[in-house]
């Protein structure tokens, strides 16, 4: 089982961060093995082009190859350290956090490719330019599958942070870990379980920085800049729901497409705004289907700090459990 142990001040200082780069990475994983059908739709749509590159550039080609290892038994799943560097800054640009590779060398690119496999690099690859073949290869999927779709996937992860956030205040770290996914949780005694793989325990008292990053991807990883700056890149809550078609069944038919959409979003705590970024209606829309909801006992509302947040009551449950979402 893989652990980090977290001092109590680099725990009580920590934030959730909108990363441009690591939403990069993501659809990099997405386009190399997806998951699920809002991932397969984006693998559909950016497959054919993302291959002709790759076949343009033969380093890039040859690095897609190499910069992650997929799980296979006991065996780990992991990817270049390259490519899970922690985000700058407080609201850093896909440009800020790219020129982090600045300081990368081809040896230290070789080095942590060479870790990933015990095969040897190939020629295109241990002949060097690997630092500009991670660039072009992160430019070109941020230019070309994200960046267009960047304000609305913006929306949806600065509305995951504030259903975290908000849950961080009601219910502690010990609330809010788990629901980063299936293998993190809080063991107590300052311990966070990472992944569930045979690994050491890594101690992080010499670290200044550590994020929490929400991305559009079904899988985790961690990633860091040793010996200071660490992250837990985490599944982003709603991808799938806002991609996906709303829903067409009884439940739709009953109380409206729109409206059937608002409810199956409020499994956990949003507000008026966060839903109008997960479902793409009209924020007044959006308040019209919540007085509605609240009126016939589907929903709940409660104040917090600015927001107004809503979430489902057993009715709620009951009514969206007839979805088989």
């Amino acid at each position: 089982m893989g652990a980090w142990v977290i001092p109590a001040d680099l725990l009580a200082s920590s934030r959730f961060v909108v990363s441009p780069m690591q939403e990069t990475v993501a659809a990099l994983t997405v386009l190399q093995a997806p998951s699920g059908s809002s991932e397969l739709a984006f693998h559909a749509a950016h497959r054919e082009a993302f291959v002709a590159m790759l076949a343009d550039d033969p380093v890039v080609g040859a690095l897609s190859k190499r910069v992650w290892r997929p799980r296979r038994g006991s065996t780990p799943g992991w990817m270049a350290d390259f490519l899970g560097l922690p985000p700058v800054g407080g609201n850093p640009s896909f440009e800020d956090e790219l020129a982090q590779l600045d300081t990368w060398t081809d040896e230290r690119m070789q080095a942590a490719l060479g870790s990933l496999r015990p095969d040897p690099l190939p020629d295109v690859l241990a002949s060097g330019g690997l630092p500009g073949a991670v660039t072009r290869l992160l430019a070109w999927i941020w230019s070309a599958t994200v960046a267009s779709d960047w304000p609305r996937r913006r929306r949806v992860l600065e509305a995951d942070i504030v259903s975290r956030t908000s849950r961080l205040a009601a219910h502690g770290w010990a609330g809010v870990f788990p629901s980063l996914g299936r293998k993190q949780r809080w063991l107590g005694d300052g311990r966070l379980q990472i992944n569930d793989y045979d690994l050491p325990t890594r101690d992080l008292s010499t670290a200044e920085e550590l994020s929490f990053v929400p991305v559009h991807s079904s899988g985790s990883w961690v990633s860091w800049d040793l010996p200071t700056r660490f992250a837990l890149v985490y599944p982003v809550t709603g991808a799938s729901v806002a991609s996906a078609a709303p829903a067409t069944n009884g439940l739709a038919r009953m109380i409206g497409v729109n409206r059937a959409h608002v409810l199956l979003c409020l499994d956990t705590p949003h507000s008026p705004t966060q839903l109008a970024a997960l479902t793409g209606l009209p924020l007044g829309a959006v308040g019209n289907h919540l007085r509605v909801l609240l009126d016939a006992g589907a929903v709940l509302r409660r104040r917090s700090g600015r927001e107004v947040l809503y979430w489902r009551t057993a009715l709620g449950d009951a009514m969206s459990a007839t979805t088989g979402r």
